[in-house]
């Protein structure tokens, strides 16, 4: 790290605060500066290139120098910079990406609501079905069902629906009126001798249970991710969501699809509500809706969902929610740009075929002695850390092994992302087989590289 007092590290150091950092070793160590963006690549301040393996946080769908997102960004940077869509105004490209949106999506959807990240929807989600019990004249039903490890975001709310400890610890999280049922990891939760169909028949006997104790007319949804993306790439069995979706039928509890990281390609269909089989009322998009060149997230709502809202906003004269750059007009166009990108060059297709060589090119090293599960679907994977493989216990204490080979794989010119000793791999969409093995063959020689220090 350059310590020079006037070196942009130094000054980092001195003036800025990170997300997801142990602020303390920041000090220490200093920051990695990123320059410069091409295709799946990286560059940082001196000069060293990086295939981008986590697409910057799930996220940079087309890469990182599609210049028809700058054009589309320019072009309404020019003719209408700002503009918002409270008390009935609106503006093109919002009504565009609404339409698209609702029309899009692979269930039966009403309206489209914008907002700026994936916290901030999952947050304007809850609010929602709060507003809707109440219309419905529900005012008990107000508790939420999430999962352990899932992942919802950070605001108040949305981090009371992430499973994950880090996310809670000293914030004072969860909120009330939100609960966590089951993991549906196989691999790691499953009991001795237990089949994938009698685990998957757990999962649902666990939530029936949580929603028989709580009593089913106090629930007003279960949110999910497709496939879990921060708690480390969990893959559901593809019995999973029928027999989830049964069981909230059954109490007519509303389904929430948090396609924040699955949704625009990435499990190799256009959601992962496709991918496997859902039927939500409320889907939840941002990350690859602008490929995050600009900030900007979205619900989308059924009819089901929107009817009561609408109701009760005429009742009270207003639906008193909503965001200075919600449904800001440049945010909007660059994502109506980006969901053309993506259906043009069947990135999507690409998500699937491709993805295919990377699954089978990561399965390829199970038999390494620290590997302990390969997981994933489409153009999203991961690989799972240990010490032991029969007992599958880590090396010492969690997260050891994860951050041994996530700074080897930098070493070798990937940036990935480590979950306690999971590798995730979600590289941009428009990656392919020879990058997908270049990024593979880095991973290899980081496992061997971290099995010599073990062995040490």
């Amino acid at each position: 790290m350059d310590k020079q007092p006037n070196s942009p590290e130094a000054r980092d150091i001195q003036y800025h605060l990170h997300s997801y950092t142990n602020a303390r070793r920041h000090q220490e160590i200093g920051p990695m500066i990123l320059e410069k963006g091409d295709g799946i690549y990286v560059e940082d301040n001196n000069g060293k290139r990086y295939i981008e393996g986590l697409a910057g946080l799930w996220s940079v769908g087309v890469g990182f120098s599609e210049q028809r997102l700058v054009d589309a960004a320019t072009k309404q940077m020019q003719k209408l910079p700002y503009y918002h869509n409270f008390g009935h105004k609106s503006h093109g490209p919002v009504i565009d990406l609404a339409e698209k949106l609702v029309t899009m999506a692979p269930v039966p959807m009403s309206k489209a609501f914008f907002t700026n990240s994936g916290s901030e929807a999952n947050d304007t989600a809850i609010k929602m079905l709060w507003y809707r019990s109440n219309a419905l004249g529900q005012p008990q039903r107000k508790k939420i069902i999430s999962r352990k490890r899932g992942y919802h975001g950070v605001t108040i709310a949305a981090a009371s629906l992430t499973g994950l400890p880090a996310n809670q610890m000293s914030f004072d999280l969860p909120i009330a009126n939100i609960l966590h049922t089951s993991c549906p990891h196989y691999w790691r939760e499953a009991l001795p001798g237990e089949t994938e169909e009698q685990f998957t028949d757990r999962m649902a006997a666990d939530l029936e249970a949580m929603i028989l104790a709580e009593g089913p007319d106090t629930i007003a949804a279960f949110i999910g991710e497709p496939i879990m993306g921060a708690g480390g790439v969990v893959v559901p069995p593809d019995s999973y969501w029928g027999k989830i979706q049964a069981v909230l039928k059954k109490y007519d509890i509303l389904l929430i699809a948090d396609e924040v990281i699955c949704g625009f390609g990435r499990t190799g269909n256009m959601f992962g509500s496709e991918t496997f089989k859902m039927q939500p009322d409320i889907m939840v998009f941002s990350k690859q809706l602008s490929s995050s060149y600009l900030p900007i997230s979205a619900l989308v709502v059924n009819e089901k969902v929107f009817a009561p809202l609408a109701d009760e906003s005429n009742r009270i004269g207003t639906f008193g929610h909503g965001y200075t750059g919600g449904a800001h007009p440049v945010a909007a166009a660059v994502a109506n740009e980006n969901i053309k990108i993506i259906e043009e060059n069947n990135l999507v297709a690409n998500a699937r075929e491709v993805g295919a060589h990377m699954q089978k090119r990561l399965r390829e090293l199970a038999d390494h002695p620290l590997v302990g599960e390969v997981r994933g679907k489409g153009l999203i994977a991961a690989v799972e850390l240990v010490a032991d493989k029969q007992t599958k216990e880590p090396l010492e204490k969690a997260g050891n092994l994860g951050l041994m080979a996530n700074a080897a794989l930098l070493n070798n010119g990937v940036i990935c992302r480590n979950m306690l000793d999971t590798v995730a791999f979600c590289p941009p969409l428009i990656i392919n087989e020879k990058q997908v093995d270049e990024m593979v063959g880095a991973f290899a020689k980081a496992l061997d590289t971290v099995a010599a220090e073990v062995k040490k």
